[in-house]
């Protein structure tokens, strides 16, 4: 079985494996990672970006402020005053005038450098030499130069030199140095070539590893899974280790462990249920059927047969009675049977119910008593209350030997009313406690051989209990008696009521 299972998930078609949930969380994560990775990258390279334009504009501040200390204009006549025997002065104004170009008002150039010369750079309009000279500070621009080069150009203004005692009007000119932005592409384009060349590479090792991690995530899925496809209707007792990590799928572990106790009960239950009416059922078909036997072989006169046809009866009484009791216990657990919810004065219920069984108790020998509260009005329906007492006064006056007592009493609160049986009969052993609301489970013991019953009128009871939302609480000890308390809440908290009518027959 191993083999064939193995095989089955390694043949696999591909449509199932894109519709796995081992798939799915690693395509969905690796989606987010490339999605992070990408949307980085683009963080990335614009900070980079940034830090080269900024390193470039301090750049070009130092050249114009270097500029502005070795050049000098007189008279419209520029003149760059340096050095030129010093190496390193001479360095520093070949770089200024690298891209540089001076103007003045009109847009006369009165010098610039090579890259304005050959028409790499064109010069600026007159309207932007006036713009720049009307302006209170540098004015920046990148312009792409014709051999393909893109420049930061730095533009501003630089004042004429005037002598002293001289009365000509004071003159601006433009004056605009640059730089190529060679360098900063080049390192920015690197690494963005560099970065979304790595991407697909860690998208794929991401990717296995993704896969790797998701299949030992869900191992304990795929043992619940393979634990699932092993469980049948004799075999429930499989349970599948937790790892004690106390996570998610611990909990998952936990919870089909106990799909699996629940299920095993239900099936045993089951089980029982079909041997106790396989057993309860026979009983009485035996009796019917030895009846016949005894009339049809040995009967003689009339009267014989007509007794034999009367116990036969009985016995079929006995089977109606039963099959009609387990098709209203059946619907009542399946939720066949409709609730017919009312404003029911349960005093009068109980108060009825109880007179009608005192004959039964003085047969019996039993003190019968009821205190029942005035007026107890609760949300409820009527025959199922009405079964509910009878079922728990009859039980108590059966168990109870001569010379004993049942007391009923009915209590109530603002919120809840409480009723009781209590008996001085048999009692109930405490290992059967737990199972006397089970079908077809009656007491064992020579006390109770001799009592008839079904088993089903405590299951009956446990229904209706809880349908209204109660709880019914037992109290019992071989030999002194058993007290049955049922709790009712008196206002809401019950099932809405459907139209279709309860049965209205009684259960033993």
């Amino acid at each position: 079985m191993a083999v064939i299972t193995r095989a089955r998930r390694e043949s696999r078609p591909p449509g199932r494996i894109v519709r796995g949930l081992r798939f799915r969380l690693s395509f969905s994560y690796l989606l987010f990672f490339t999605f992070l990775l990408v949307v980085l990258g683009v963080l990335f390279r614009q900070v980079l970006h940034n830090t080269l334009y900024e390193q470039s504009v301090n750049l070009l501040e130092e050249e114009w402020g270097e500029m502005k200390g070795y050049l000098r204009i007189e008279n419209a006549n520029p003149e760059w005053v340096f050095d030129r025997f010093d190496p390193e002065e001479s360095f520093i104004v070949n770089r200024i005038r690298r891209v540089y170009i001076l103007m003045d008002r009109s847009g006369a150039i009165l010098q610039r450098s090579a890259n304005y010369s050959d028409g790499t750079l064109a010069p600026p309009t007159v309207r932007q030499v006036h713009a720049v000279l009307s302006s209170n500070g540098p004015v920046i621009t990148i312009e792409n130069g014709a051999d393909g080069v893109t420049y930061m150009i730095r533009a501003g203004v630089i004042p004429e030199v005037r002598r002293a005692g001289s009365t000509r009007p004071h003159k601006d000119y433009y004056v605009s140095v640059g730089r190529p932005m060679e360098d900063s592409e080049r390192t920015l384009n690197g690494f963005t070539w560099r970065y979304f060349a790595l991407v697909p590479f860690i998208v794929a090792v991401t990717g296995a590893v993704g896969w790797l991690l998701a299949g030992r995530a869900l191992a304990p899925v795929t043992s619940v899974s393979h634990v699932a496809r092993r469980i049948t209707g004799s075999n429930l007792s499989v349970q599948i280790p937790t790892r004690g990590s106390g996570d998610e799928l611990d909990d998952l572990i936990e919870a089909f462990n106990r799909m699996t106790e629940r299920l095993k009960h239900s099936f045993e239950q089951m089980r029982q249920f079909s041997t106790d009416v396989s057993h309860e059922l026979r009983t009485p078909l035996t009796g019917i059927r030895g009846q016949l036997e005894v009339a049809l072989f040995t009967a003689e006169t009339p009267e014989q047969y007509r007794e034999a046809m009367m116990n036969a009866l009985q016995d079929v009484e006995k089977l109606s009675n039963m099959v009609r009791a387990l098709l209203l216990l059946s619907q009542a657990e399946s939720g066949q049977l409709a609730l017919q919810m009312t404003t029911l004065d349960l005093s009068t219920v109980v108060s009825e119910l109880v007179d009608q069984y005192q004959i039964a108790a003085e047969e019996e020998g039993v003190t019968l008593t009821c205190n029942a509260a005035p007026e107890c009005l609760v949300q409820a329906d009527r025959t199922q209350m009405e079964r509910m007492v009878t079922n728990l006064v009859s039980n108590a006056i059966k168990y109870t030997n001569a010379g004993g007592r049942v007391d009923v009493a009915l209590e109530y609160d603002e919120t809840s009313a409480r009723f009781r049986v209590q008996d001085t009969g048999i009692g109930i052993p405490a290992e059967d406690l737990p199972l006397i609301f089970d079908r077809f489970y009656r007491v064992k013991g020579r006390s109770t051989a001799t009592k008839e019953g079904l088993g089903l009128g405590l299951s009956f009871v446990a229904w209706i209990v809880n349908a209204h939302n109660g709880k019914i609480e037992v109290d019992s000890n071989p030999g002194t008696g058993t007290t049955f308390t049922v709790t009712l809440p008196r206002e809401g908290g019950v099932p809405e009521p459907a139209p279709a009518a309860a049965p209205q027959q009684q259960t033993a």
